[in-house]
């Protein structure tokens, strides 16, 4: 049996719109998607924001009533038996709401605990248990105002697994973090894993999902546009160079004639503080940089650099480059 089983799963909103004579119109969020997932699998979910991953996961956490479609978690209609089905999943949403901070970390899982009907005999063994395999062993009796970000974080993982859900949704859970507390909580991601967790986790962080999922979708206006493993999803490019170029300053207009090109595949810019990052995708490889350069007269150019794909790469050619 499928830890987790969609099935054409649809979500519908009613927007409306204007302001003097206003309508309503309808927005599809998620729109006719399938997967599953195995027991025990780390699988990701990918896409561009308002692609339909956190609704998706609100749907599958029953904090949301699908349209259309069918979704089961172990065997459970998350709409018939939501009931059944919230004893057995724990979901984090990135951010640092749902705690309280006058209370140190232990009194927070004490509270929530109370709220699950967690046996109190029970909580004795599993808070400490969870603090240790969350890492904040040592500071569970300080406030939790007190905590960064990224503890916070892990601390909202202690508390979701106080019930001990078989099926986990991390929703972002690295989002703002700075990188010393997104490595920590990404090895909190591989312990969850070593416990034989099941895990859906979206992020927009490619080298993530990369490290640390098995499997992996990519979503993209409400649809799912690829799904395989990382490796997989890599060789999509294969045939592909990157070409990056440090520029500061580059116009839409230049964007766009370089997409209008033969040669090249996708066009995508990074802010980077002062400067921006031109990736060009091409066949060409090296051969292209002299055709590249002319397009780019009148714009100042830093260093440029040919490298392989990556999955980032894959994913910018899956949705399109100016996702």
């Amino acid at each position: 049996m499928h830890a987790v089983e969609v099935g054409n799963l649809r979500r519908v909103y009613q927007a409306r719109i204007g302001v003097f004579r206003r309508s309503i119109k309808e927005v599809v969020a998620v729109e006719d998607i399938s997967f599953s997932v195995m027991p025990g699998e780390l699988f990701g979910l990918l896409g561009p924001n308002g692609a339909g991953k956190t609704t998706t996961v609100k749907m599958l956490a029953t904090l949301l009533i699908p349209s259309g479609g069918r979704a089961c978690i172990q065997g459970y209609d998350v709409v018939r038996d939501a009931d059944q089905v919230r004893r057995r999943i724990g979901f984090i949403f990135g951010g640092e709401r749902g705690l309280y901070w006058r209370l140190s970390g232990i009194d927070n899982l004490r509270y929530f605990a109370t709220l699950y009907h967690v046996d109190p005999d029970v909580v004795k063994k599993r808070i400490p248990y969870l603090l240790e395999l969350v890492g904040l062993k040592d500071r569970g009796n300080e406030r939790v105002e007190g905590y960064s970000r990224g503890m916070k974080q892990r601390l909202h993982v202690a508390r979701t697994l106080l019930h001990e859900p078989e099926v986990l949704f991390l929703d972002e859970p690295t989002i703002g973090l700075d990188p010393v507390g997104a490595r920590d909580f990404r090895q909190v991601i591989r312990n969850l894993q070593n416990e034989n967790k099941t895990i859906l986790l979206t992020t927009h962080y490619m080298f993530e999902a990369d490290a640390l999922c098995q499997r992996i979708a990519v979503i993209n206006q409400g649809k799912i546009i690829a799904l395989d493993t990382p490796e997989a999803l890599k060789r999509f490019v294969r045939d592909l160079s990157v070409i990056e170029f440090e520029v500061f300053g580059v116009s839409s207009d230049v964007v766009q004639r370089l997409r209008e090109q033969p040669f090249v595949d996708s066009v995508a810019v990074e802010d980077r503080e002062q400067k921006q990052l031109l990736l060009v995708q091409s066949l060409r490889g090296p051969e292209a940089v002299p055709d590249l350069m002319s397009l780019l007269n009148g714009v100042h150019v830093g260093r440029v650099v040919v490298r392989e794909p990556t999955l980032e790469d894959a994913y910018v050619r899956l949705v399109g480059g100016g996702a």
